[in-house]
């Protein structure tokens, strides 16, 4: 038996960070995550990695973070490789961020994020994330594709 799910890729270190717990929001520039509000969403890790390195910025200054710490994290994100789905996680409201937050308010939100320039972004609430007992490979897709995970997979 499996379960039916919604399916996300991510690129790394933010499929990690997500599901390690650190990255509570999620960001697009259209509300891809909308429709999956009070759903759960498979994770599933890219081959490529994320272009730029705000997400280390945010770590080392808002999270308050050092190099040996960050490192330990991103290898934790690594445990199943790339090209896997490799757990779950809740969805949450899905909101736009307004360009006129005050700056302490958008600074809370880009430590959730693990990002910076959110203003005018679609923001996704995350939350409950679990890896799966092991990895279930499958290619990634654009967008929200679907995916079946076996029941034994699933975490407890």
């Amino acid at each position: 038996m499996s379960l039916q799910l919604g399916c996300l890729s991510f690129r790394q270190p933010y499929a990690g960070l997500v599901l390690n717990g650190l990255k509570t929001i999620e960001t697009r520039w259209r509300p891809l995550l909308s429709e999956f509000e009070n759903c759960t969403l498979a994770v599933h890790i890219a081959w490529n990695d994320w272009e730029g390195e705000e997400w280390r910025e945010v770590l080392t200054h808002a999270q308050g973070m050092d190099c040996v710490q960050i490192e330990n994290l991103l290898e934790s994100g690594e445990r199943f490789g790339r090209g896997v789905v490799a757990g779950v996680v809740e969805v949450g409201k899905t909101w736009v961020c307004p360009g006129s937050l005050p700056r302490e308010e958008l600074q809370a939100l880009e430590k959730e994020a693990l990002l910076t320039g959110l203003e005018e972004k679609h923001l996704t609430r995350l939350s409950c994330p679990r890896w799966l007992k092991e990895p279930l490979y499958a290619r990634g897709r654009k967008d929200i594709w679907t995916v079946d995970i076996p029941l034994e997979l699933l975490p407890t």
